[in-house]
């Protein structure tokens, strides 16, 4: 099945990143409720929403996995250690240790620079982001606390990688992605590689706005909005920055979905 698919013009992640991913979920990783996230969980999207994704947008150097950390605390089970499991793929897979706390590790990367990270959302304090979690479901590795993650895993929904026979994972509801996307990308305009990322994040929302609106979910797109929108000041100044440097095809399929009146006064406050 999975070959037939690819064949017929769905993609599927590079090959290492498929068994990276394939490695995770038979020791597992999904089976505890852990999210695959990034451009990875991106090359699921074309055969979930039924469109044509470009392999360009899928371009990746790592594989980035979410939890929430009450789930990690409540499953009462535990991965084998992530760095044997990383190793059966890769021997050179090596633990990164975390710059704020070098005891704990979110990140492991190998000697070409693969990196696989572990990420947790942040709903406290400020003070807590971009600082590790301890997670006990994920065999000995913790989690780097990000803000606005805990709304792209809620409610996660389930797929198959179309890698080898095929690989059960959980990856992020597409309207939640996209407009997490929208909202990080501002967040990442510091510097020329956080540009560049920017540039990716927004090419992914826009790709996925268009696709869902083709497809009629518009009214997933809309539910999605309302809920980050309605969450505060920083996410509607985040959400209000992403719309502003998104492609415009990403913009007419906003507006679309949430009515053009609402897109173009969004748009006038920037």
């Amino acid at each position: 099945m999975v070959s037939t698919l690819r064949r017929a013009g769905l993609p599927g992640p590079d090959g290492f990143a498929g068994d990276v991913t394939k490695a995770l979920a038979d020791a597992g990783l999904f089976r505890l409720r852990a999210v695959l996230i990034g451009s990875v969980a991106f090359s699921t999207y074309a055969g979930m929403i039924g469109v044509r994704l470009p392999s360009s947008a899928m371009q990746t150097g790592d594989a980035d996995f979410a939890q929430d950390f009450a789930i990690s605390a409540g499953v009462e089970d535990s991965l084998p250690p992530i760095p044997e499991v990383l190793q059966s793929v890769d021997p050179d897979f090596r633990a990164v240790p975390h710059q704020a706390d070098r005891a704990k590790v979110v990140a492991f990367q190998n000697a070409k620079g693969y990196r696989v990270e572990f990420l947790t959302g942040n709903r406290g304090s400020e003070e807590y982001t971009g600082k590790p979690s301890p997670m006990p479901a994920l065999g000995g590795a913790s989690a780097e606390n990000l803000r606005f993650l805990d709304y792209l895993i809620y409610e996660p929904v389930r797929t198959v990688l179309l890698h080898r026979e095929g690989v059960n994972v959980l990856v992020p509801a597409p309207e939640r992605y996209a407009v997490h996307k929208l909202i990080v990308s501002s967040r990442r305009l510091t510097d020329t590689l956080g540009r560049v990322k920017a540039d990716k994040d927004l090419s992914q929302a826009s790709l996925l706005f268009e696709g869902l609106v083709e497809t009629r979910q518009s009214d997933a797109i809309a539910a999605a909005w309302e809920e980050a929108w309605d969450r505060g000041d920083a996410w509607r100044e985040a959400i209000t920055k992403g719309l502003a440097r998104l492609p415009p095809k990403g913009v007419k399929a906003l507006g679309q979905a949430l009515g053009p009146e609402v897109v173009e006064g969004l748009l006038k406050r920037e």
